[in-house]
């Protein structure tokens, strides 16, 4: 009986690492996604980002830019599934989520970043 317990181990390692050379070979590292980046000069304050976000990740917040008091995307990164749509709705193309993806904090509080915080 162990032997047949250990050959079928060893199987399930080999198609493991077998499918880990793949997934490297595909490209998909090119596909991952990270913490948002948003550029204030462009954004319009349409608030389709906040719309469209299914976990209600993003939220409209007062911030002074260079032109007076605009509605600008605040991100819980905490919320976030990285799903990219609020990338794809943006018109102006403001919002994009970046290749960083190496973010860690404490408190809970640390993933509310402000528009400030996501140039």
């Amino acid at each position: 009986m162990l032997p047949k317990q250990l050959a079928n181990i060893t199987s399930r390692l080999i198609k493991r690492s077998a499918a880990l050379e793949r997934l490297k070979n595909s490209g998909a590292e090119n596909a991952s996604r990270g913490i948002h980046k948003l550029d204030m000069k462009t954004c319009t304050s349409c608030s389709a980002c906040a719309d469209i976000c299914p976990n209600d990740t993003i939220a409209m917040v007062e911030t002074e830019t260079e032109r007076g008091t605009k509605l600008m995307p605040e991100i819980n990164l905490d919320r976030c599934l990285f799903c990219a749509l609020c990338e794809e709705v943006c018109p102006p193309k403001c919002l994009t989520l970046t290749k960083d993806y190496s973010f860690e904090g404490y408190d809970r509080r640390e993933f509310i970043k402000r528009p400030e915080e996501l140039e």
